[in-house]
This record gives C-alpha cells, structure tokens and sequence, in this order.
C-alpha cells in the first residue's frame, strides 16, 4: 500500500514539498493530496503589489502552476477552498472542510505530513471585522479583493497605508500608480525600519518628493465609516481621509493550528524544526515556509524571516527528505531587496540595533558611489553601509540604498557573510570592472575598505 503524504497549505513552500517528494516516488509508492484554503496554488505573492500597482496585467501572470497541472502532470491531489480545520495526531488523520460545499467535513488519513500554512497579516483591534474598504494583503486572495476595490464605481480617491515595512512601501507606490493620493502611517521615527534609520531616511525622502505623504510616529487609534465603508482613518494626532485602507503592520506565523494539535512553537512563535525540516519530536511530521522558525547564520539564534526565497528552499528540503533522499536547510542571513519609488533598497545580515541587541561591539562604515564609471551615461548614485565586529573584523551585516543596479550589489555581500569573512578579505575580492558596470573600485570594495578603515585594521 502506498504511503500517504498529506500537505497543508499550497502555496510555495507546501507545494515544493509535494512536487520534491513526487518526483522521488511514484504514485504506487506514495499518494499526495494537498490542502490549499484559497482558490490559487504556487503563486508569486510577492508579485501582488506590482499586480495592483498595474505594472503586472493579469493576477494569472503570478501563478507559477495551477491546480489542474500539479494534479494532471504530477499526480499530486489539489484540493483548494478546503480548509484544514484539525489535526489528530494520534490517530494520524486531518480534517478539512469544503468551503464551497456548505463546509462539507472530509478526512484524510496521513503517514507523513507537511505543515505550510503560511504566516497572517497582523490585524490590529482598531481594524474591526464589517468595515469594507480595509485589507491585509498575504495571498493572491487578498489581492483579488484589494484590486476589485480599486476598480469599484465610484473608484477610490485616497488610500491610507498602514505600516512602512516593505508591504507597506510598496503598497503606497502600487497607489500612487492607480492615481490615487497616498498617506503611509508609520507609528516609528520613520518607515522602512528594516534598514537603519539613516538608510530608511533615504527611502522616506523619495517617498515624498513622489507624491507619498508619509506621517511617522503616528498611532491609528480607529476607524470613521459610512455604510459600512470606511471613510476616515484616525490617528493619536488626527483624522485622515480614506476611501481605501491597507495594513502593512507585518505578519506573524500561522500556527494557531499547530499549536492545537501540540507541534511544538518556539520563541519567535514559529514552528520548531530541525535543518532536515522535520518538527521537533513529532515523528513524520514536518513544517516548512512562513509558519516555521529559522537559525540566524550570524548569531545562531530563532528568528521568523518570512520570505519567498526561505520557503522554496525549506519547501524543496524536506520533499527531498521524504522522497528518500537527504538535504538540509542551513539557515538564514535575511538578504532581501525590494524597489521603492524608483529606488533600490537591500539589505542582509544583521541591522545596528539587531547587532547591538545580540551583544556585539561593532563599527559602520557608509560610503557613497555610483553604480557605473562616474563618466559613464546613466551613472546613478548609491549608498552602501556595513557593520563589521570589533576584533575580529568580520562582516556582521550591509544595507544598500540606490538608484538602477544597487540593489544586487548586495548578493557578494551575502556571500562574503555567509562564509564569515573579515572585511580585510574582501578588500581583496576580484570583482567585475568595466565603465558600464562599475567604477574600477566597486562601490561594495569602496565600502569594505572604510570599514577596514574604521575598524583601525589597516
């Protein structure tokens, strides 16, 4: 008899799993059915703001592979709109229900499982449920919803951005696109607050001169609505229009599920697994994405760092893991990169106050470049800053802000810190040179050599 592999969630990481674990066993060796809550499988999330932004035509343009394929050519059992309401260890079963069938009980009885349920938008209390026009925005669902809004008759006029991380920031941009006027809320001293402060003051500055009216240490305090409909929204220091609300307050694991049926949750409220992917001391069970923790290569602690990039990979491991074969996650840095107004923005590693709060004694170094020779048409400026340990020199984290080409720089960056070099060493790194790429001194070389400087090294 085949044995039974049972996944819950579709999207990224849940599906890599399955299609790993198909691809290293055939249907008579072990049976996939997969669980997925809303209509999509395999999509870009990432992609939603670009998609209501009008930069991407059609939400279908995001999917990576619908339904139907993963059942047609993989053999895998999609079922969407069912959501996983129980899991029973003990007796080795999942119980969902059919959305669209009155809420139909079925039950699956599993040998393996794979926990992907993702991570959930964070509603505060002031964002009451019956108050239309207010959107979290994690799933291709949630930006089905956000876009018909847009569309709507009579079409929105003012959007109010909750929250500056980076589904905040791209939110506002993606507003401005649709014509809209924007106001971005950010409760700290300024958004972006996954740079340092000085970095973040860059992006906020462009923000403005686009159009974006961003109002830092503000706390929303509710909501004014007419007919249901949201109007206004109020802060500690005013009221501001609004016709259309989006939170970007960040999200937090969704594990409400796995805590009821005992998998074990750690510090970070992420699901507790092993570099194997496999949920600590719940034999054939793992969890995998958004929903689980993660090893910080730099200081060896839990963290949640939600990405796309995590969840393919975690995803990827423990299908291997369960097809017979074996691979590890081995941890994360925390590289990402996003575009904000015409700007470039990444960063990995560690942040000023991330290092402070681990215990390092460090230094920074920021430098300012170009991407390209200085005399090269289309030369465009941008700012590195690094953080590298006392005594030991080694790079401890690197944030980039810029205009076209900046962003990626931050990928030797990435590098040099996962394999813990000293920016000493990478003074030395024998990167690319020629005047449409770079100036002769890479702006990353120009950066290590300042930290170096800082550091009292050479």
């Amino acid at each position: 008899m085949a044995e039974r592999l049972v996944v819950i969630g579709g999207d990224a990481a849940g599906m890599s799993a399955a299609s790993q674990a198909r691809k290293r066993r055939p249907v008579g060796d072990l049976s996939v059915v997969a669980f997925e809550k809303g209509r999509y499988t395999s999509y870009s999330a990432c992609g939603i703001p670009y998609w209501v932004g009008g930069l991407v035509d059609d939400s279908s343009e995001l999917i990576a592979r619908k339904p139907e394929v993963f059942r047609d050519d993989f053999d895998i059992d999609v079922r969407t709109r069912h959501e996983v309401v129980d899991i029973d260890l003990d007796r080795r079963e999942v119980v969902a229900v059919a959305l669209d069938e009155g809420r139909r009980e079925v039950r699956e009885p599993f040998d393996q499982l794979v926990y992907a349920t993702g991570a959930l938008p964070i509603h505060p209390p002031w964002a009451v449920e019956g108050v239309r026009g207010v959107f979290g925005v994690q799933t291709l669902d949630d930006g089905d919803a956000l876009h018909a809004w847009l569309h709507r008759d009579p079409k929105p006029k003012h959007a109010v951005v909750v929250g500056g991380g980076y589904i905040g920031v791209e939110m506002a941009e993606a507003m401005i696109n649709r014509g809209l006027s924007v106001t971005l809320i950010e409760r700290g001293a300024q958004p972006m607050s996954t740079v340092d402060p000085d970095m973040g003051k860059l992006v906020a500055d462009t923000m403005r001169t686009l159009g974006v009216d961003v109002r830092s240490g503000l706390a929303v305090t509710g909501l004014d609505h007419r007919d249901d409909v949201v109007s206004a929204v109020h802060t500690d220091q005013g009221s501001i229009p609004a016709d259309v609300v989006v939170l970007g307050l960040g999200i937090r694991p969704n594990t409400a599920l796995a805590s009821t049926a005992g998998l074990p949750l750690g510090p970070t409220g992420g699901v507790r697994v092993d570099l194997r992917m496999r949920v600590i001391g719940k034999e054939g069970v793992w969890a995998v994405g958004d929903c689980v923790e993660s090893v910080h290569r730099v200081t060896g602690q839990p963290v949640h760092i939600p990405l796309g990039t995590h969840a393919n990979k975690q995803g990827r491991v423990a299908g291997i893991n369960i097809g017979g074969g074996y691979a590890t996650f081995p941890g994360v840095i925390g590289t990402a990169v996003t575009r904000v107004c015409g700007l470039e923005v990444a960063r990995t590693g560690l942040l000023s106050r991330e290092a402070d709060a681990a215990g390092y004694s460090f230094v920074t170094a920021t430098v300012e470049s170009t991407n390209r020779a200085g005399y090269f048409p289309g030369a465009d400026p941008m700012t590195i800053k690094l953080l590298a340990e006392r005594g030991t020199g080694r790079l401890l984290g690197a944030q980039i802000v810029g205009r076209s080409e900046a962003a990626k720089r931050i990928d030797p960056l990435a590098v040099a810190l996962w394999n813990n070099m000293t920016v000493e060493e990478m003074v030395g790194l024998d990167l690319g040179y020629a005047p449409p790429y770079a100036p002769v001194w890479d702006p990353v070389l120009i950066a290590a050599r300042k930290t170096v400087d800082a550091l009292g090294v050479l």
